[in-house]
């Protein structure tokens, strides 16, 4: 049975590039067997994170939406653009909110247990966006998600890229390519999906 594996970018910013990476990363992913589902963060629109506002409304739908669809998949391979050496904050809120989550239906789910994720970074700068790698495995690893050992920075990320979307230096093909044979591998060993 093929690894399910869910793919997004913590930016929706038009040519962001951590959507590039990300597309690059799916296209691996399923050259080395992965069912892939790509989505948006941008399509599952949330307010900030308040508690206030979870007491009197609940979680948003759009959490439980976004945290069904995590359920269903054996792993994640999130990337990450970094803003001021850490998380982007649509990335940080919508993780904020999937963890809130403790029932659906009457029954107990926690959309990010058992599972597994997979990071990118990229940016323009030197640093390819790996500072805030860091902080997002932190928050992950509280959220109960494994986090694999391998991950993927691409500096220089403006000039990263073909016109086709693929990674042009052999070195971040490289390491692309062993995130997600990690990845799958761990998650296929690991797996807890849920069916929909």
């Amino acid at each position: 049975m093929a690894a399910r594996i869910l793919v997004f970018a913590g930016s929706i910013r038009t040519g962001a590039y951590s959507g590039k990476t990300a597309d690059a990363a799916m296209k691996e992913l399923a050259e080395q067997g992965a069912e892939v589902t790509r989505i948006s963060l941008g399509d599952y629109p949330l307010p900030i994170m308040d508690q206030d506002l979870e007491k009197e409304e609940g979680v948003p739908e759009n959490a439980y939406r976004l945290g069904r669809l995590i359920a269903a998949h054996d792993g994640m391979l999130i990337c990450s653009p970094e803003y001021n050496a850490s998380i982007p904050p649509l990335l940080k809120n919508a993780l904020d909110w999937v963890s809130r989550i403790r029932k659906d239906g009457g029954r107990p789910f926690k959309p990010f247990e058992g599972k597994v994720a997979g990071l990118c970074s990229s940016s323009d700068g030197a640093f390819a966006g790996a500072r805030g790698l860091y902080h997002l495995r932190a928050v992950l690893m509280h959220c109960q998600v494994e986090i694999i050992t391998p991950q993927c920075s691409i500096a220089r990320a403006s000039e990263a890229f073909d016109q086709d979307g693929e990674l042009k230096e052999e070195h971040s093909k490289k390491s692309m390519a062993t995130v997600c044979r990690t990845l799958i591998e761990r998650a296929s060993m690991l797996s807890t999906r849920i069916e929909g």
